[in-house]
């Protein structure tokens, strides 16, 4: 039993080692051309202004320890608009994260929670 075993691992294991270098021979898929990555778009003006005055009121926020997670998350998804150039996300999203820091900054006004005298 123990020879059948034996056997088999080993026919098991030079199989295996004739298929470690079956892709050792083959050359390397070429590199693409610089000149034809897409170039992204610009975004508008009115888009830059919201993504910067978003991105102020969120580190006003974090300084105060009153940024909402909610707002954070909206904040990285203006900013990857940004980078692909959608100025109707951008602005949608910054919106987004100036009405959850006021929400926020509002909130540090609420009176502290007492539970019992």
């Amino acid at each position: 039993m123990t020879k059948v075993i034996l056997a088999l691992t080993s026919a098991t294991l030079l199989g295996l080692s004739g298929c470690a270098d079956l892709y050792v021979n083959k050359p390397a898929s070429p590199a693409p051309a610089a000149s034809t990555a897409p170039a992204t778009p610009a975004l508008s003006a009115e888009a830059q202004q919201a993504l910067a005055a978003a991105q102020a009121a969120a580190k006003d926020a974090k300084a105060k320890n009153a940024l909402w997670t909610t707002a954070e998350t909206a904040l990285k998804a203006a900013e990857d608009a940004a980078a692909k150039g959608d100025s109707g996300t951008v602005i949608k999203q910054s919106k987004l994260v100036n009405d959850h820091v006021q929400k926020g900054l509002a909130q540090l006004n609420y009176p502290l929670l007492k539970i019992g005298d």
